[in-house]
């Protein structure tokens, strides 16, 4: 499942797909999460979580920048799939999307990995 993008400004800015593996529902973004970005991811992850499927894995290989409304969406979804007996992953993050979780003191309350394999194997 694509999302697009929001208002013509933003298109191409951030590209969402959602797939099922397993007990796992799988959100890959792909370019800048942002505050004109952030409803894109919102909206797959809270789906996912309405339909009942906690374990979300984030893949996070292909996401370019991420700042605190981004940071926020994750944050929000980790705490609706807690409170369900679940819990969000964030896997294979680069370099600098992982220093704002960093920064932040966030990589602490995430489950990080490596890579997307090691968040599917946890």
């Amino acid at each position: 499942m694509d999302r697009g993008t929001v208002g013509s400004a933003n298109r191409g800015r951030l590209q969402v797909e959602v797939r099922t593996e397993g007990h796992s529902e799988i959100v890959t973004p792909s370019g800048e999460l942002d505050h004109h970005t952030a409803d894109l991811l919102r909206a797959p992850l809270d789906e996912a979580l309405d339909q009942g499927r906690t374990r979300l894995v984030v893949d996070c290989s292909h996401l370019e920048f991420c700042d605190s409304t981004g940071l926020n969406v994750l944050l929000g979804a980790r705490l609706r799939a807690e409170a369900a007996g679940g819990g969000v992953h964030l896997a294979g993050m680069l370099p600098v999307v992982a220093r704002v979780f960093e920064i932040t003191g966030a990589e602490a309350v995430f489950s990080v990995h490596d890579s997307l394999g090691a968040a599917l194997t946890d």
